[in-house]
Order: C-alpha cells, then structure tokens, then sequence
C-alpha cells in the first residue's frame, strides 16, 4: 500500500512540479529499490514489506535530524531548511506519531501490564513496546521515560 502511495505521491509532485517533493519521493523509492533487491538475495521476491518501509522513513527521518543539526552547528542555515523540507515529506507517508504524553502514558502501561520493576526489565519492556507501537513511537524518547520509571 505505501508503495502505490509513494508512486502517486512521484506523478502528483512531478504534475505540480514540485522539486523537494520530486526529489525525496525520488530518494524514498531508490531506498526502497535498494532494500527490495537485498530482500530478494534472502528469498524474498515481493520485496520488503510495509512495517519495514515504514522503518525506512523512519531511519531517513532520523539521518535528516541529524543533518539538521550539524547544518545548524556548521552555520549553514539553507542546508538545514532543505533537510527540513524533506523531512516534512518523508513524514507525509508515516502514521501518526505519538506525543510525548502518550509515549509516556504507553510506557507506564506496558511496565505495568508485563510487571517490570528494575533496569533489568528495561529490554522486556522495550521489546513489549516495540511490538505494540511499532512505526507510530520514538523508542528512544520512550527509552528514556522507561529508564526513569524502572531506574
């Protein structure tokens, strides 16, 4: 689905000519490419599947973040807005995150619901929540809220 999406999203930001638009989507789908041809030399031939092309978004999110901050560090503010924009497309084909509040209320729950009580439960509890918020939560802001509870 998010392959037919990303397609459209390509011909819509060509009609438009929309160039940031044209060039992410274009980055995206060469990813994509990319990581297809490495599952199919593991056997698999459909490609990779959604969840992973979600973490994939994800991974360019976070490579653009840090982008941001270097182009910030290294004064140049032109760079940073460009990583900016591509970030606000690349998060157009992500679901919605969750705010800080909700990662914090989700963790409290999951520490609860699996009965974690020290820093040795954190990898249970993040595996917990991995599987439950997968795509839809910053495990490393929920990381650090878990540290706190169990810590």
């Amino acid at each position: 689905m998010l392959r037919s999406q990303l397609n459209d999203a390509l011909k819509k930001a060509v009609l438009a000519k929309d160039a940031c638009s044209v060039t992410t989507v274009r980055l995206i789908l060469a990813a994509l490419k990319e990581r297809d041809i490495a599952a199919r030399g593991e056997g698999n031939t459909d490609g990779i599947s959604d969840d992973e092309i979600i973490n994939l978004l994800q991974a360019m999110v976070k490579q653009r973040r840090e982008s941001i901050e270097m182009y910030t560090k290294g004064n140049r503010p032109e760079l940073a807005e460009q990583e900016a924009a591509e970030i606000a497309v690349i998060e157009k084909f992500l679901p919605a995150q969750l705010s800080d509040e909700e990662i914090e209320e989700a963790v409290r729950g999951t520490v609860s619901e699996i009965g974690a009580t020290c820093l040795k439960d954190m990898g249970r509890t993040m595996a917990a929540l991995r599987e439950k918020y997968s795509g839809t939560m910053d495990f490393g802001k929920a990381g650090g809220v878990a540290k706190k509870l169990l810590g």
